[in-house]
């Protein structure tokens, strides 16, 4: 995709400028929103939970005291904020070198390379660390080196393991869970429920996840609005939904709401993800001899970005569907947002939106009938979406 004009005047368009995207995470969400934002993104936060500590959770406590006077054989580190938290628990009860003798000499197992540096940081080993970083990974290493009669430690993060306990237990396990910190939903959910709006009103290009609990509070709010077949319908077909991994993606494809995850379980692929899906998403148009894209809130017209007001982008959507069909100015009124019966509304909103296009012969007035995209006569309108 061409991103800047030949002369070289414009700046280049950067790959998610015109779109907006939703951030659902609470932690490392001003790291996200900052990795998107650089690109170019409209961001809009809504954190759908907060991480609660617990270093005067009574649970906790009771786990460490047990684990450290009855040795587990094997710890499952998660984690790394979670295997952190846990240890400066520990030391805030009087308890930390005695948990951290107990864990140097247990079979320490590491579910990715941040919780491996947390535990290294420690002044621990781990024995192995899955290069998938997939719970299914560690899961098969342990049922094949035989659970029967040990005792398994598993630190607890919020996110849902399914069959991971039970697995483990059927093959004759004894499994503690740790629980070092809970998912609360968020204090303030103004953001939320802005966030399920633009969903539903298809104001978001794409949403993206990092945890799996985020995931299942954005779908029980939605719930208790009564909105949740509106914004499973959305992300089923109109808004992208990302994942940071398939642990997250759980929650969303048991409602058979397709996800993407990039290769690598981080932000910054996630990022990169979304940077080649949703301009890779937009079909370009070739219109009165120029090239035309219609990205989420604004243009790319010949390489050079155009924001076009939310009455424009629904007129252009409207045109777009049929390149190069007459629409009619009823059909366009209907793609007006919040437009009443005048259909000089069609009129005020399409002069508005050839100024903002700086292009106005690119949409034809038929008269009598309505306006058309200046679809050039030799294009192939079936690779560009025409019917």
């Amino acid at each position: 995709m061409r991103t800047a004009p030949e002369s070289g005047t414009e700046p280049a368009v950067r790959p998610l400028e015109g779109f907006t995207v939703g951030v659902t995470a609470a932690r490392r969400a001003e790291e996200l929103g900052a990795l998107l934002e650089r690109r170019g993104a409209q961001v809009l936060h809504a954190p759908a939970l907060r991480i609660v500590p617990l270093p005067d959770d009574t649970e906790l406590l009771a786990v460490t005291r047990d684990l450290i006077e009855h040795a587990p054989d094997i710890v499952v580190a998660t984690t790394a904020i979670g295997f952190r938290g846990w240890i400066e628990a520990a030391e805030g009860w009087g308890l930390g070198e005695a948990l951290l003798d107990r864990l140097a000499g247990v079979e320490l197992l590491a579910r990715g390379p941040k919780v491996r540096g947390a535990i290294r940081a420690a002044g621990l080993t781990e024995k192995w660390s899955p290069a998938s970083e997939s719970m299914a990974e560690v899961l098969d290493r342990l049922l094949a080196e035989g659970v029967a009669g040990r005792r398994v430690a598993l630190q607890l993060h919020g996110e849902p393991l399914p069959g991971f306990v039970e697995a483990l237990r059927a093959d004759g396990a004894e499994v503690v869970g740790v629980p070092v910190y809970r998912w609360m939903p968020p204090e303030d959910i103004g953001p939320v429920d802005r966030l399920l709006d633009a969903v539903t009103g298809r104001g978001l290009d794409a949403v993206t996840f990092t945890s799996a609990p985020a995931a299942a509070s954005l779908l029980r709010r939605a719930g208790e609005r009564g909105i949740r077949e509106e914004v499973l319908a959305a992300l089923r077909h109109d808004v992208l939904t990302v994942c940071v991994g398939p642990v997250t993606a759980l929650p969303l494809e048991a409602e058979d709401v397709p996800t993407l995850q990039p290769e690598r379980f981080r932000l910054g692929p996630l990022v990169q993800l979304l940077c080649r899906e949703l301009p890779g998403r937009v079909r370009p148009l070739p219109v009165a001899g120029r090239r035309l894209e219609i990205r989420g809130h604004a243009v790319v017209l010949d390489g050079v970005l155009r924001p076009v007001p939310p009455a424009g982008m629904g007129l252009l959507r409207a045109l777009a569907r049929r390149p190069g069909w007459v629409v009619s100015r009823a059909d366009l009124l209907r793609a007006l947002p919040g437009a009443g019966r005048d259909e000089h509304a069609v009129e005020t909103a399409m002069a508005r939106l050839r100024v903002a296009l700086g292009a106005p012969k690119l949409i034809q007035t038929v008269v009598k009938r309505g306006y058309r995209l200046s679809l050039d006569p030799h294009a192939e309108t079936d690779k560009y979406g025409g019917e």
